[in-house]
């Protein structure tokens, strides 16, 4: 016997409605660049973006049994986040499985193997964020953990950590640091501002990054003719 239990903490959702106006690029700087997962996982459409709590759940390769039974116990809200062997060659999710995503109010999914009927997914709207695109069918066989932590993409994703997901990649942030890099990220945010604003006034990137003294310890030295 295999005994699953899906109770878990979530994360604030106003907190989580305030991390969702950050990108997932400026997050992981943010929170000292960490939380990024793999550069192949991305989404099935640019447009695509997710921000929510990780309903986490372990797959076999080939075998989506469990992505099945995880898509029936979560909440609305909670974005699927697969751990399925960082395998590429299977379609183990598809637009009839989106649509019972969409029925049941899920914020999306995340996956470290492959996805099907990518048109129907992109008309559908629904978030997805694979690490590939495979028409090679899956097996339902292979019952196992859900709504514990899971490996994906190279980072370890609890249940209830955050997940931001957008055009450039995704990224994670534990739940108990949530406030505090949501205050990290506006900080970023503003300093990026004030770059640009620095530009726009005449100064070079070098002067406002302060490169110049690095520079002369690293010996470079540039003739403008």
């Amino acid at each position: 016997m295999i005994r699953v239990n899906t109770a878990f903490d979530r994360p604030d959702p106003a907190l989580v409605d305030r991390l969702a106006a950050y990108s997932a690029a400026t997050i992981h700087e943010a929170q000292g660049r960490l939380g990024a997962l793999a550069s192949a996982i991305k989404p099935v459409d640019p447009e695509m973006s997710l921000c929510g709590p990780a309903f986490t759940v372990r797959c076999a390769p080939r075998d989506n049994i469990m992505l099945q039974v995880a898509i029936a116990h979560a909440r609305p809200g909670d974005v699927i986040v697969v751990s399925a062997g960082d395998y590429a060659e299977a379609g183990s999710f598809g637009d009839v499985l989106a649509n019972a995503c969409v029925a049941k109010g899920l914020g999306g999914l995340i996956t470290d193997t492959g996805v099907r009927d990518t048109r129907e997914l992109r008309a559908l709207g629904f978030p997805v964020f694979s690490r590939s695109v495979s028409i090679k069918g899956t097996v339902k066989e292979t019952v196992g953990p859900m709504a514990e932590p899971v490996l994906i993409g190279g980072e370890l994703v609890r249940p209830g950590d955050v997940v931001r997901a957008d055009a450039d990649g995704v990224v994670v942030v534990r739940r108990e640091d949530l406030a505090d890099v949501v205050r990290k990220s506006q900080e970023r945010i503003d300093a990026e501002e004030a770059y640009i604003a620095s530009y726009r006034a005449g100064k070079s990137v070098i002067e406002v990054s302060g490169l110049e003294a690095v520079l002369k310890a690293k010996g470079l030295v540039i003739d403008e003719g």
